[in-house]
């Protein structure tokens, strides 16, 4: 109660502020003005934003000379992934914060399929200590795939009831479509759990038009981050969703779906936002967060100041936070980004949290040894990677999993030649193996499927961290090589490797529940940098063979995945065998 009444003390001038903002040009997000003014901060709040601060200015307070600068609102994530990044919270908010995003809307939904709700409050704890703030969701259930894989713990509806009371939860986390069209009961009891706590419901669903949106929309979904044209996108804000513009490391969809507001005459700029859904450390480095995705929208014919809202108040507005952060006003989080020119959007410096940015700030991160030793799997020998089929010798015509980008996946059927009872992998054909293996001490499972669209030519590469289930998945063509790639980060307690000859090519380690790095953004680079090396090493001319290679296990991505269950029709939502047939010699 003291501090509320000092917050409103410090807002009638009667408290000095700790820091005053002079000379700045004010980008007001609310009314699309742009005008000189000036920002008293108390702490991490902003209490005045007028011509003239003078009343609020103490001796002890601290004066920032904006220098003419434009004062932008912090800006807001969407959606996002971090622990794709591959980096710790600590490392993603040194990386992110610099280029101006200060806040993130996430489910955290990764380190929860391997540490489960119990080992969250140390990662809520890590990101108290940074600039960054996070708005969480609680995943509408665990794990998200269809039929249901291996995770370390499984969230439903009763949970997401006693969830759903919490203060720091903010929404329900990236409800797809599958489970709203097969009426889940489980999930629409989420849902309704949701109406009643008045939580929003955040969505996911890809290609969603015509009766199969208006049936989706029936759930309660409220915000959407999967369009994948301008026409889809256009469609969803038309019948009242908030629509999230994705330009992720491995979707670029920006510039299909800004169509949506560039070509279209109505406001639908207002009703969209922006977020980077799955972005590597490569990527910040080089190209920036959300300044580069601004940076986009503005190249694309999208005036400044809407693209500044896309990035702040329409993604507050969105998620039901703009009583926090998107703009600048009082009572809203001191989150300000210094900009000299609009149109480069290049961010000088930074107030986070009421306090400016200092690159070099790295707390200290201590993790639990529940965090720090996830994975649980026995090792595994060259046997466990050969097809095995009825027939000794002759053909088998197999059904692969073509890669066609990293969210679309089609049918490949190739045949092969059977020595032996095994199904012989040909690099000649374009074809791979490629196991998940369930990595928490569950059950042991195995899978085995065929792949094509990688172009290996010899050796393999796997990794830990791969949603949605972040099991150990592993690729090849050597058996004895996808044996000791697996064998290599079962025993350095997770990352990623790329193996030839069963000789370490590159290794990418993330010992933080096997899906993290507790190495530096510039660190995790060159190391993102060697693995990508060394896959091309092999043979693959994917942009990012590891990178697409992670997300095979997600059920939501048409037409094709597998999990530690085995191949499966995304489509259908069955498991199915990818010996097609055989014929023996």
């Amino acid at each position: 109660m003291n501090d509320f009444k000092d917050l409103i003390r410090a807002g009638a001038a009667e408290i000095p502020a700790d820091t005053v903002i002079k000379n700045g040009q004010l980008v007001n997000v609310s009314t699309e003005e742009i005008y000189p003014a000036q920002i008293a901060i108390y702490k991490d709040k902003i209490v005045a934003v007028d011509e003239d601060v003078a009343d609020y200015i103490g001796p002890e307070t601290k004066i920032i000379d904006a220098q003419g600068k434009y004062l932008v609102p912090g800006m807001i994530d969407g959606h996002i992934h971090v622990e794709c990044s591959k980096l710790s919270m600590t490392s993603f908010a040194n990386a992110v914060v610099p280029h101006g995003t200060t806040s993130i809307i996430s489910g955290l939904d990764e380190y929860i399929s391997v540490i489960g709700l119990k080992g969250l409050p140390e990662i809520f704890k890590e990101i108290d200590q940074t600039d960054l703030k996070l708005f969480w969701g609680a995943p509408f259930k665990t794990p998200y795939t269809i039929p249901q894989s291996t995770i370390a713990e499984n969230i439903d509806s009763d949970m997401q009831k006693e969830l759903l009371k919490q203060a720091n939860v903010y929404g329900v986390w990236e409800t797809v479509r599958e489970d709203i069209q097969e009426l889940d009961e489980d999930t629409l009891k989420t849902m309704l759990y949701a109406k009643a706590a008045h939580k929003p419901v955040w969505g996911c669903s890809p290609m969603a038009r015509g009766k199969k949106l208006n049936q989706y929309l029936m759930s309660g979904v409220r915000v959407d981050h999967e369009s994948y044209d301008h026409q889809e996108l256009l469609e969803k804000a038309r019948k009242g969703m908030n629509v999230v513009v994705r330009e992720s490391s491995v979707t670029h969809f920006l510039k299909e779906n800004i169509r949506a507001i560039t070509e279209n005459k109505a406001n639908v700029a207002r009703h969209v936002s922006f977020c980077t859904d799955d972005v590597t450390a490569t990527d910040i480095a080089e190209l920036g967060h959300l300044d580069h995705v601004v940076r986009l929208a503005i190249e694309a014919g999208v005036s400044p100041i809407t693209a500044i809202q896309m990035a702040t108040i329409n993604s507050a507005e969105a998620y039901r936070i703009d009583d926090q952060v998107g703009m600048i006003a009082p009572n809203r989080d001191a989150d300000i980004l210094f900009v000299e020119d609009l149109n480069n959007f290049e961010i000088d410096s930074v107030i986070s949290k009421g306090k400016v940015v200092d690159e070099k700030y790295k707390p200290q991160v201590n993790y639990s040894p529940e965090i720090m030793n996830s994975v649980q799997a026995e090792k595994l020998c060259a046997t466990d990677f050969v097809y095995q089929v009825d027939i000794a010798e002759g053909t088998a015509t197999v059904e692969t999993i073509k890669s066609v980008g990293p969210f679309v996946r089609k049918r490949r059927d190739v045949e092969l030649a059977v020595k032996n009872h095994a199904i012989q992998i040909d690099p000649a054909k374009d074809v791979a193996l490629v196991s998940v293996i369930e990595r928490f001490g569950i059950n042991g499972n195995k899978s085995l499927g065929f792949t094509s669209g990688w172009n290996l030519q010899a050796g393999a590469m796997a990794s830990t961290a791969a949603p949605d289930d972040n099991n150990l998945i592993v690729m090849g063509v050597d058996e004895d090589d996808m044996a000791f790639a697996a064998n290599e980060l079962i025993e350095r307690d997770g990352g990623q490797i790329i193996v030839k000859d069963q000789q370490v090519l590159s290794f990418l380690p993330l010992p933080i529940a096997g899906i993290v790095s507790e190495a530096s953004p510039e660190e995790v680079v060159q190391q993102e940098k060697s693995i990508l090396k060394a896959a091309r090493e092999l043979g693959s001319e994917v942009a990012d063979p590891m990178f697409y290679m992670t997300f095979l296990p997600i059920t939501a991505i048409p037409d094709l995945a597998i999990t530690d269950l085995g191949p499966t029709d995304c489509i259908s939502l069955q498991l199915f065998d990818p010996v097609l047939s055989t014929k023996e010699n």
